[in-house]
């Protein structure tokens, strides 16, 4: 029984072991064989029939952590030349020299020089000192902190540093016997799993509040590039996503603290001055510390700026309007046609020498980001090309979303996020989102005449839903890295996060639905289209 139970705890997700690792290997080896021999299906090309069966070789690995998430995406490449998607491989690689990738690496390391000096956390310290004088404003205070933070600082990051955080500051109103008499034998206050819940859950949420907060976000934004040649800028970004969590993080915040794990304590000032005092020990922020400061808020100016052009459309000169916001006219230096010096992407890269030239920080600093996401990302971005150039996606789109059409909005857009959410309770939400963004663009065109829109829009708002929903899977710790971090700490058990999780999922596919649909129809068409 012993043997037996080994062998079954070696095929868990996650498991590194070598005998699982092979079993899953030759199951999406096989399977894409399958796919790949077998009658092409009417209405698919074979190129389009080889791209699928690379979907598949991926979704399984992704989905089944065989390899790690960025081992798959660095295999996307091969397969897809190997089949013959492609005749050779430039086209199949140039995913990862997309230029949203290096956004990304620029997000990255700006959030590293900001975690160099601690700003993060000063902000946090602060942010809890000031709003926490109760149990649950104390909550609340972690959570914000962390959503707020997450917006531009990756959510995993944004959990590690909160955890520790939150955990220190709860060591001074947890753990009384008063606490212990109103659990009984229960091992865990109400206090602890609400706050590292909300911690985890906020990481999540406030990712979805900018273009960089987490990697669905800028993955779907280039897939809409990619395929239709449409671009959201930053700030088109924030009127999707800022509203979004404005509504739900209040919520996520209210059902945790009034409903589900409410706090047994009264009496939060010493966990005040905690926080006060771990921010007394930081010390003034240094002058290098300051440069980072100006630096990141100079940058996340000029990168809502960046996407006003519209504002400034017919006040500027010409010449330097299409200086700043790109366009086909002359620049000031001449030439005809530029990208614009504003363009969120180099605004983003600007950042990287001015750090150097600040003398704020060295190539180690920067240099340590989480490459195996931009791999990711790449990875993800050669896939939805491949299956986006030879059709493969509107065939999946109408094979399995056809039945909607003629469906309400709501019961569309509800679909989406249901599945979405589900699908990534299973896997990676960046996997999840680079599998079925593409799609989604393409059920978007197909369902245009249901949503009342031109396909176009239509395609927007689908992928976009389902990105967004990507980032609302809360029911397990192997859903999301912040959902793995606070589990990780020891103070709780996975039943909390089940019961939290599930019901969250439920409430957050509703209010995404009627949130979704309500700003399609009211505030996106002012932005995106």
């Amino acid at each position: 029984m012993s043997k037996l139970t080994t062998v079954i705890r070696s095929f868990r997700p996650g498991s590194n072991d070598p005998r699982r690792r092979l079993v899953l290997f030759m199951i999406a080896v096989v399977g894409a064989l399958a796919i790949a021999s077998v009658d092409t299906p009417p209405g698919l090309s074979a190129k389009g029939q080889y791209a699928l069966a690379t979907m598949y070789f991926a979704a399984v690995l992704w989905v089944s952590r065989a390899f790690p998430l960025a081992v798959t995406a660095l295999s996307i490449p091969v397969v897809l030349t190997a089949f013959g998607v492609y005749d050779d491989m430039d086209p199949a690689l140039a995913g990862f020299a997309d230029p949203l990738i290096f956004l990304f690496i620029a997000g990255f390391m700006l959030a590293n020089a900001l975690q160099k000096y601690n700003i993060d956390r000063r902000i946090a310290l602060w942010l809890i000192g000031r709003v926490g004088r109760s149990p649950r404003a104390l909550i609340l205070a972690v959570m914000i902190a962390t959503a707020g933070l997450s917006m531009w600082i990756s959510n995993t990051a944004t959990t590690a540093m909160m955890t520790p955080i939150a955990l220190g500051v709860l060591a001074q109103v947890v753990g009384r016997e008063e606490v212990r008499e109103e659990n009984g034998d229960e091992p865990f206050s109400n206090m602890q799993i609400a706050t590292l819940l909300g911690t985890a859950y906020a990481a999540s949420v406030g990712g979805v509040g900018t273009l960089i907060g987490t990697p669905p976000n800028a993955v779907v934004v280039a897939f809409l590039n990619e395929l239709l040649d449409y671009q959201i800028t930053f700030a088109d970004w924030l009127a999707v996503g800022l509203p979004l969590v404005v509504v739900t993080l209040p919520l996520v915040w209210y059902v945790l603290t009034f409903w589900l794990y409410p706090p047994e304590v009264d009496d939060v000032s010493e966990a005040q001055a905690e926080a006060a005092a771990f921010l007394e020990a930081e010390g003034d922020l240094s002058a290098r510390g300051r440069r980072v400061a100006v630096i990141f808020v100079t940058t996340a100016l000029l990168w809502v700026v960046g996407g006003l052009e519209r504002a400034f459309s017919g006040i500027l000169p010409p010449r330097i309007y299409v200086t700043l916001f790109g366009g086909d006219g002359a620049t000031l230096v001449g030439t005809g046609g530029h990208q614009g010096l504003l363009y969120f992407v180099m605004v983003g890269l600007y950042a990287i020498p001015a750090l150097v030239l600040a003398d704020a920080v060295d190539w180690d600093d920067l240099a340590d980001i989480d490459w195996g996401t931009i791999l990711l990302f790449g990875g993800g971005l050669s896939l939805a090309q491949a299956i986006g150039s030879t059709g493969a996606t509107r065939w999946i789109a109408e094979s399995i979303f056809g039945a909607l059409v003629g469906a309400p909005v709501l019961l569309v857009i509800g679909v989406v996020v249901v599945f979405v959410i589900m699908l990534t309770e299973m896997t990676s939400n960046t996997a999840t989102t680079s599998i079925i963004a593409p799609i989604l663009i393409s059920t978007g065109t197909i369902l245009a005449t249901t949503l009342g829109l031109e396909p176009l829009p239509a395609a927007v708002v689908l992928s976009i839903a389902g990105a967004i929903a990507a980032s609302y899977a809360f029911a397990l710790p192997v859903s999301t890295p912040p959902n793995a971090i606070v589990f990780g700490s020891g103070y709780m058990e996975q039943e909390h996060m089940l019961r939290a999780g599930l019901v969250l999922n439920a409430l957050m596919a509703v209010v995404l639905t009627i949130l979704i649909s309500l700003l399609f129809v009211f505030v996106w068409p002012v932005f995106l289209w």
